[in-house]
């Protein structure tokens, strides 16, 4: 059975750290695109961070460059989000997705269409208090 699962989530305050996790079963991510998006209460989803497994290439949204860090352990077959110095306008639900097709030739501004992705997780909630 294909999953995604995140973990790591929690209330945080501001300034706090918190690391995402999303471990994979069913599949292997080397090879995909593995997405972060979020949730805020009231707003449309969005991405918040990429990485190309095929090529290691890295995409953030503007707002978390410099505080958030993507990475993925194979052999573990997870997805890590290390998010640093967070801010009340972090909070949300956080959701990984895996895109299967993703390759090198694939252009950057296709990591924000979540048509693309084959499998999403169930999500965590990452409230940040001020």
């Amino acid at each position: 059975q294909v999953q995604l699962v995140e973990s790591g989530g929690g209330l945080v305050q501001a300034g706090g750290s918190l690391r995402l996790s999303c471990a994979a079963s069913g599949f292997t991510l080397d090879g995909s695109g593995i997405g972060w998006f979020r949730q805020a209460p009231g707003k449309e989803r969005e991405g918040v961070s990429f990485i190309s497994t095929r090529d290691g290439r890295i995409f953030y949204t503007d707002s978390v460059k410099g505080r958030f860090t993507i990475s993925i352990d194979n052999a573990q077959n997870t997805v890590y989000l290390q998010m640093n110095s967070l801010k009340p306008e972090d909070t949300g639900v956080y959701y990984c997705a895996a895109d299967r097709s993703w390759g090198v030739t694939t252009i950057e501004p296709m990591w924000l269409q979540e048509w693309r992705y084959d499998y999403w997780g169930q999500g965590t909630q990452v409230p940040v208090s001020s």
